[in-house]
């Protein structure tokens, strides 16, 4: 259902409050570099520190902008079961075609809460759903049993998996109970060459906030089975895709975007903060290797 360059946006901030203008231009670039779907508010978009109502307009606004052009898979997961009912609610209204779900964080819950919280969404709101696997950030680990049984049980409701676990086994896994129609997504951008050799159809990324064009076409070829066109592209981007990571993100991505395109700034919100100048000077030797400035 998903597949290709899909960017995890960054939200723009001038002086505190979300720049809707530079959002709406960041959804149109996205799309004219050939970005394959959009996801507004996951963890890239600082999910965590804005408010419900400035969720619900980032996806008012993608889907506006978007025009029907591209998906909008809307971040929708809390730990909370209630509020991520809400959200997912606001985003099927907002005519999004999907909800990015991330485990529930902080609370901890089993296998079965697992099952009995993606279950309850499934069976309550008519809207298809992308599991998140990051238990780096959220501790929880969706197990694959887990995945499994939630797309048996639901298939015309979860219907893939941003995967940022690491675990590369887990594809074949996958794969292997759900057939082919299950999208696997990469969540780790350094990852996606492997990950999509493995049976994955594509990575939500961090990286494609500066270099749509590239991540775009490194899919495109990866997907294809070009596989010298892949490698290339992937070692064209390597540097970059791991100097975002030199800090607490997604203050080096807004970093490289401040630098490459000047209209969205580093702006970011309280705990973060801008990134340290050893993050910048990785991040700027990253641009250099991708061509960018």
């Amino acid at each position: 259902m998903f597949s290709g360059s899909i960017p995890a946006l960054v939200t723009p901030f001038s002086d505190g409050a979300i720049d809707e203008t530079a959002f709406r231009r960041l959804v149109e670039w996205q799309i004219e570099q050939g970005s394959s779907a959009l996801v507004p508010c996951g963890t890239t978009g600082e999910a965590p520190t804005i408010t419900s109502e400035e969720q619900h307009r980032l996806f008012e606004l993608c889907v506006e902008q978007a025009a029907g052009r591209v998906p909008v898979i809307a971040g929708c997961g809390s730990n909370d079961t209630q509020t991520a009912k809400w959200h997912m609610q606001v985003a099927k209204d907002l005519g999004c075609q999907a909800a990015l779900m991330v485990a529930p964080y902080y609370n901890r819950p089993s296998q079965a809460g697992l099952l009995a919280h993606f279950s309850y969404l499934a069976e309550n709101v008519d809207l298809p759903m992308v599991l998140y696997n990051v238990p780096g950030r959220t501790v929880t680990d969706i197990a694959p049993e887990t995945t499994i049984e939630l797309a048996r049980r639901f298939p015309e409701r979860i219907v893939g998996i941003k995967d940022a676990s690491g675990d590369m086994t887990r594809l074949t896994t996958h794969r292997m109970a759900l057939g082919s129609t299950f999208a696997q997504i990469c969540g780790n951008d350094d990852m996606a060459l492997q990950y999509n050799a493995g049976g994955g159809t594509g990575c939500i990324s961090v990286t494609a906030n500066v270099a749509p064009k590239l991540c775009a076409d490194f899919q495109a070829a990866s997907l294809a089975g070009d596989m010298a066109k892949a490698h290339e592209l992937n070692e064209r981007l390597f540097p970059l895709h791991q100097a975002l990571f030199t800090d607490a993100s997604p203050a080096p991505i807004k970093y490289a975007m401040a630098r490459v395109l000047g209209w969205i700034g580093e702006e970011v919100r309280l705990p973060l903060v801008p990134c340290s100048a050893a993050s910048r000077l990785a991040v700027d030797a990253g641009l250099v290797a991708a061509g960018l400035i």
